[in-house]
């Protein structure tokens, strides 16, 4: 059992020479010379060298307690590499609090010559690997220091639901089975876009929380499957401009603080118009940085002016959008560019939508709108992208709470992972989600999903098996 007591971490070891310290964390590396041995003993603040004689056999990975002394290393001795590479512990005492069986991929390397698979089954040993856990610790900076500005602006963090309804959004749902009223389902939101304009409603004008989504879509390298985060953000009374204003102040002034390292090429960022970056660059996410090899250089623009409608695919019906000419090139809640109403009943392929994308090196980090306040506009949306009374009833909540009075309103929804994974150049999006899902859908380290018991399937009220063996 372990006992109470004063813990030292490793990175504090560097102002306490000649002190006594006990210390605890995991045997990094074991580098035995006969009659003394070093270990690199790691903790959630770095690793410090540790050097004793006649210890325990250790195998590395091990979870250990060490007592020692902290000692000045010789002037030759000093690993500049290491925060703590100018003392070592001589050890007194050391006791195995858990022994490591061998691991079974490398955790000295960056990760990235692994199979990906082996270390999404593994990932509790991958993340221990610095550049991981650097990381997910990076990420929780950010979310706090988006967290802590947007407060200080007077935004109101609320949660919404996460057992919502399935609505024609445009992507597959996550349906899940409701037990109290059989043959009905719940559905995991694809984001909390009607919610949020609810909450516009009801008067909260500033919203924003860390929301996770979830979207049954093909995985790619800038897109993680199954579900992700981002900074849900809607205000009241807005207007494009200045929601593409407060969202550069918040990212630039991140950037500075988090990423010192990192340099933006040109501020303010530029505003590119959907037709113009088409033409020059045949892409609505074009990379603009002067030397695309290089990491540190982030070359942020925002997108604007796309149309609102594209010509419906069969995978747009599919999606559960209505038998049409038009889908929304964003969302169904985008608002037309006021400039364009009167071409809604004469010509839809040339209304602008009030659309907006963030860009960074080539990545679409986020996207937002202004949103549709006018219950008639949103009516005739839903008519042009082919919805049936049917489907329009599916947002009767909607158009219902737009009769009592909705402010102008709009915001953006920039992805966590999406944002990380463009400033840090990693190769895939993964990279930056502790436990990412596989391509093909199952959930790091656990076996899911998996089949459900034929007892929970009774109480919910489905039956699997085929005619054949009813």
């Amino acid at each position: 059992m372990l006992k109470a007591s004063n813990r030292t971490l490793a990175i504090e070891t560097v102002k306490l020479d000649g002190e006594k310290v006990r210390l605890f964390g995991w045997v990094d590396t074991i580098r035995d010379h006969g009659k003394i041995t070093f270990i690199d003993l790691r903790d959630r603040s770095g690793k410090v060298q540790c050097v004793g004689n006649k210890l325990p056999k250790l195998s590395a990975e091990s979870v250990v307690e060490i007592e020692g002394t902290v000692q000045k290393r010789p002037d030759k001795l000093v690993n500049p590499k290491m925060q703590t590479g100018k003392v070592e512990i001589s050890i007194d005492n050391l006791t195995i609090l858990s022994r490591a069986d061998e691991i079974p991929l490398p955790l000295d390397t960056d990760g990235l010559e692994i199979e990906e698979l082996a270390r999404l089954n593994y990932r509790y040993l991958d993340l221990r690997r610095e550049r991981m856990s650097n990381n997910i610790r990076l990420r929780s900076k950010v979310t706090q220091f988006v967290r802590n500005w947007l407060m200080d602006r007077e935004f109101c963090e609320i949660e919404t639901p996460i057992l919502t309804k399935t609505t024609p959004e445009g992507a597959r749902d996550f349906i899940v089975p409701s037990r109290y009223q059989k043959g009905k389902f719940y559905a995991l939101p694809q984001s909390p876009q009607q919610y949020k304009q609810l909450l516009m409603v009801a008067g909260f004008e500033r919203y924003f929380q860390i929301a996770r989504c979830f979207r049954d879509e093909d995985p790619r390298a800038d897109r993680a499957y199954g579900e992700f985060s981002q900074f849900d953000i809607e205000m009241s009374f807005v207007t494009q401009e200045e929601i593409l204003k407060l969202s550069e102040e918040m990212f630039t002034d991140m950037i500075k603080k988090l990423f010192p390292d990192k340099k933006i090429t040109k501020t303010p960022w530029p505003r590119i118009s959907h037709n113009e970056a088409q033409k020059k660059y045949k892409s609505d996410k074009p990379d603009l940085r002067k030397d695309k090899k290089d990491k540190d250089e982030l070359a942020c623009a925002w997108i604007i002016d796309f149309p609102l409608f594209v010509k419906q695919t069969k995978e747009d019906f599919f999606h559960g959008l209505g038998e049409a000419k038009w889908a929304p090139s964003h969302h169904m809640f985008t608002s037309p560019h006021s400039d364009d109403l009167d071409l809604l009943d004469r010509d839809p392929s040339k209304v602008r939508g009030l659309q907006h994308d963030l860009v960074i090196n080539g990545v679409e980090v986020g996207g937002g709108s202004i949103r549709i306040h006018d219950s008639k506009i949103q009516s005739k949306i839903f008519d042009l992208i082919g919805f049936s009374d049917k489907q329009k009833k599916e947002f009767e909540h909607m158009l219902t709470a737009f009769r009592y009075g909705v402010p102008p309103h709009g915001g953006i929804a920039p992805g966590v992972e999406r944002f990380l994974y463009a400033v840090l150049g990693e190769r895939s999006i993964r990279e930056v989600m502790a436990f990412s899902m596989t391509a093909g859908g199952q959930t790091a380290v656990m076996d899911a999903p998996s089949k459900a018991t034929k007892g929970q399937l009774r109480e919910l009220g489905i039956d699997m098996s085929s005619k054949k063996d009813r």
